[in-house]
């Protein structure tokens, strides 16, 4: 491990004059990148630096204590710095787990009413609503790209992008099908029904990250549908982008102009896109080892919301919550904490086979 962080802390002053040189600074792409990277290191760094400065306190600590009159202030210090030592080095060892690199980004997130008709619609209603809290909570910004509403006000699927740093941090784990078991509106005996929803959260990439040849995408454009003021159904504002080689579809109709609503479809197309990537990649990783908690498998049943006996279950990590209005008025944190931490120590334990 620390032959590891030695390399880390030799990259990272590197770095650290590389991004100050004006040559790189005036190659924006570059500066950008290696910025990036550094900021990635920092922690880690100035965690090992702690190290070695408790290390070095308790090494001066221990010579101290041959000294008698020293002797017991000395030994204060040295065992105090070497429970600290401990510490630090669990602390070093999660910081060196390779980070997620579209932890701080944006996302993109689809919900689909899946099994239970009208009952799965308003569950996708219910859902969207729920992240929609979730993100005031966190100061994220929320923007429906695409929407397909029912008479009751649910969703068959809705589209939006949650703008703000480290969404896909605390959103990844969210993606897969979510059970509802409860009473619908739409049931005049009283019986429970079982529903699905399903919920995919896309990283937010960038052109750099993937490219698309603009000869492999077909543009049709129509009438937007559904509220949106007098220019829906006037103008040909909607936009769909087709992805001729794989046969991906993107749609926005949210947007006034022609212009917005194909930029959005495009980030649309390109989330997806990467993420057929990123869940092959995922697939190989899970191949390797015998668990994870967030596994790429969209058909992957990840919680129930049981309405009668007020509880939320997550199915990968055998956590249940009593507080239903709580949690549907996005008080998420306490689940998605436990659902890190859990992939935290699966991937340590992975770090360590």
């Amino acid at each position: 491990m620390f032959e590891k962080l030695e390399l880390v802390e030799k990259r990272y002053d590197e770095l650290t004059i590389q991004i100050s040189d004006p040559e790189v600074i005036s190659n924006t792409n570059e500066w950008r990148k290696l910025v990036k990277e550094h900021s990635s290191m920092e922690d880690v760094v100035l965690k090992y630096r702690e190290y070695k400065q408790v290390l070095n306190n308790m090494n001066e600590a221990k010579e101290m204590m041959e000294d008698q009159e020293m002797k017991e202030l000395a030994e204060d210090e040295y065992y105090s710095s070497k429970e600290k030592i401990a510490q630090i080095e669990e602390e070093l060892k999660i910081l060196l787990i390779p980070k997620d690199p579209n932890d701080d980004k944006s996302v993109i997130c689809e919900i689909r009413g899946g099994a239970g008709g009208e009952e799965a619609a308003l569950f996708a209603g219910t859902l969207f609503r729920m992240y929609g809290m979730y993100a005031e909570r966190k100061h994220w910004q929320i923007e429906v790209l695409n929407e397909n509403t029912t008479e009751l006000g649910g969703y068959k699927e809705i589209s939006f992008m949650v703008t703000g740093k480290g969404a896909y941090s605390r959103l990844k784990f969210e993606s897969g099908v979510h059970r509802v078991q409860r009473v619908p509106d739409t049931e005049s005996s009283g019986r429970i029904h079982t529903s699905t929803a399903t919920v995919a959260v896309l990283p937010v990439v960038e052109d750099v990250e993937i490219e698309i040849n603009p000869a492999d995408i077909k543009m049709e454009v129509f009438r937007a549908s559904g509220a949106g003021g007098q220019h829906i159904n006037k103008t040909s504002s909607a936009v769909r982008l087709i992805h001729i080689p794989t046969g991906i579809v993107a749609e926005c109709q949210t947007q006034r102009s022609q212009l917005q609503n194909r930029e959005y479809a495009m980030n649309l197309l390109k989330s997806r896109l990467y993420d057929i990537e990123k869940q092959k990649q995922d697939s190989e990783i899970a191949n390797a080892r015998k668990t994870q908690v967030g596994s790429g498998d969209r058909s992957e049943k990840v919680r129930t919301y049981n309405y009668p006996q007020g509880r939320i279950t997550d199915h990968r990590i055998g956590f249940s919550i009593y507080q239903m209005e709580n949690f549907l008025n996005g008080d998420l944190d306490e689940m998605i904490d436990n659902l890190i931490a859990a992939d935290r120590a699966e991937r340590l334990k992975g770090e360590n086979e």
